[in-house]
């Protein structure tokens, strides 16, 4: 098969719309459900990521895409107890390394991920299907699915879940192309292979960089490649914790990843952590419930005649001062940057969120300040020298 028609593009007046290949056969069955246009943009962007993340680390990896950029990515290392009850499944029994892995993905930025298009580095197993369940999603794609997890996703979303296997083995010709208001675009695929290579122009004055953060500056740096710039990462742990996509400000990014980041720490917080909702509300109210909790309209959930519908208790505010003083504890968080950094004020921004190691190009003429920002928290800072646009 060739070619695959759609029901529609982007938007449901934009027909007529299909994938084909103009050599060759696609490289995927579609094994359940009708994948749409978006579906099939953030499943092969999100498959090239996982493929690259285990190529990388050697580890099983996953991604919870939306809207063309990852709002969570991680390679499938154990969960602690903690983040077990933050990301919903500490209920859900010994997790393999790919259901930890998509575990992480998906609670990274729970918000985001609602309705997400999944990738798997790895053949998907039962565990990973029995999380995928339960969780609000469009769809999967994995270069395999055992049995029983086949079965268990086509039961999902009363039969329309889409399922997509790929051929781990399909090289995408080096040249790509696309159409722009009548006008193609061409150019050589981004292929560069981001390892430890681009971690050794170490220029601030630490030049200190434990293998775990050489891992999570990897994980950054991958991710970074398919989200939509301008962009930036913080990981920690095995996995992206806060990504800014999108943004024509750098700083803006850096602001929206490290708030996202603030958020996944502040989860923890033992005031989260003790929040006695009511048994009728469901994962997906009560991560609305404390992305409120958390930020600056907590009344809206505090209020008299609203907690009541919510807690069984009424929480105390989570005061300013108490959400910094947990912040302060959030340390060793990995950042990396698409393109360089123009400004200080950018690790200024991450510092605030406990970055300790920085992988960015390099390249501006304000290099130095940058440099000088680094220093005065005793930051590490690779110059990679590497751009990671992506459109």
């Amino acid at each position: 098969m060739n070619e695959l028609e759609l029901k529609y593009g982007c938007n449901p007046n934009q027909k007529p719309s299909r994938i084909y290949m103009e050599n060759g056969d696609l490289p995927i069955t579609v094994l359940n459900g009708k994948p749409g246009y978006i579906n099939f943009l953030d499943a092969f962007n999100g498959w090239q990521l996982v493929s690259e993340l285990k190529k990388a680390t050697g580890l099983p990896a996953a991604t919870s895409f939306k809207h063309v950029s990852p709002a969570g990515a991680a390679v499938g290392l154990p969960l602690t107890e903690v983040e077990k009850q933050i990301y919903w499944v500490a209920d859900m029994g010994e997790l393999t390394p790919l259901a930890s892995a998509y575990a992480r993905a998906r609670g990274a930025d729970r918000m985001s991920s609602f309705g997400d298009f999944i990738s798997l580095s790895d053949v998907c197993d039962v565990a990973t299907a029995n999380l995928i369940k339960r969780e609000v999603s469009d769809g999967v794609i994995a270069p395999g699915y055992e049995p029983e997890a086949l079965e268990i996703l086509k039961a999902k979303k009363k039969g329309g879940y889409a399922v997509i296997q790929i051929d781990p083995a399909y090289k995408p010709n080096p040249v790509e192309r696309k159409e722009v208001f009548g006008i193609t675009f061409e150019q050589g695929r981004n292929e560069l292979v981001i390892d430890d290579d681009f971690l050794g122009n170490i220029v601030t004055e630490n030049k200190d960089l434990p293998e775990s953060a050489k891992i999570d500056l990897i994980i950054a740096l991958i991710t970074l490649k398919y989200t939509q710039s301008n962009s930036v990462c913080y990981a920690k742990g095995g996995q992206a914790i806060g990504i800014g996509a999108g943004q024509q400000s750098r700083i803006h990014c850096t602001r929206l990843a490290g708030q996202k980041a603030d958020n996944w720490y502040l989860r923890q917080a033992p005031q989260v952590l003790g929040l006695k909702f009511l048994d009728k509300i469901g994962r997906a109210d009560r991560d609305n419930a404390i992305d409120l909790y958390i930020g600056d309209e907590y009344m809206d959930v505090l209020a008299d005649g609203t907690w009541e519908n919510i807690f069984s208790e009424k929480p105390p505010v989570f005061t300013r001062e108490e959400k910094r003083a947990w912040l302060d504890g959030m340390t060793d968080v990995a950042l990396g940057s698409d393109a360089f950094f123009p400004f200080g004020d950018n690790i200024e921004r991450a510092k605030k969120s406990g970055v300790k190691y920085i992988a960015q190009p390099g390249g501006s003429v304000r290099d130095d300040n940058v440099i000088e920002t680094c220093n005065k928290y005793n930051m590490t800072m690779c110059f990679t020298g590497l751009r990671l646009f992506h459109h």
